[in-house]
């Protein structure tokens, strides 16, 4: 199978029609069953049932209009493929009341029986607290 990076691109687009459907089922197909995440929400979670109960069902019911930066940086190696990409949504706050929501995303995927499958995912916020924590440069 030649490298491409259309493939990977297509990962992307279909995993964020994914999230933004709240369909779970389209998402677990595009994981390996023993991928690892890091998230918004679980701070790290192995396997996939344990990350769509952990992260998934706890964020995506709770945010609207998710979708990737249109151009994401995707390097794909053999059997081998990274994406590194910013992300938008709006969430609904305790008050019931929509905020912006953004953020960045890190996907590693494997291909496995010529499929492309995530085998690592880290979805997180800006690093908002690291000025309060650690002051300003």
């Amino acid at each position: 199978m030649p490298e491409t990076t259309d493939d990977v691109l297509t990962w992307l687009t279909t995993f964020e029609a994914a999230c933004r459907e709240r369909d779970f089922d389209a998402g677990r197909v595009m994981f390996a069953d023993d991928a690892v995440a890091f998230g918004t929400w679980a701070t790290a979670v192995s396997g996939l049932d344990n990350i769509v109960r952990e992260q998934w069902r706890n964020v995506w019911p709770r945010i609207r209009g998710f979708r990737f930066d249109a151009r994401p940086t995707i390097r794909v190696s053999g059997d081998s493929a990274w994406i590194a990409s910013a992300w938008t949504s709006k969430a609904t706050g305790p008050d019931g009341r929509a905020f912006p929501r953004a953020g960045r995303a890190t996907f590693v995927l494997a291909r496995r029986g010529g499929r492309w499958l995530c085998v690592h995912s880290h979805v997180s916020l800006p690093p908002t607290q690291s000025e309060s924590a650690h002051g300003r440069l």
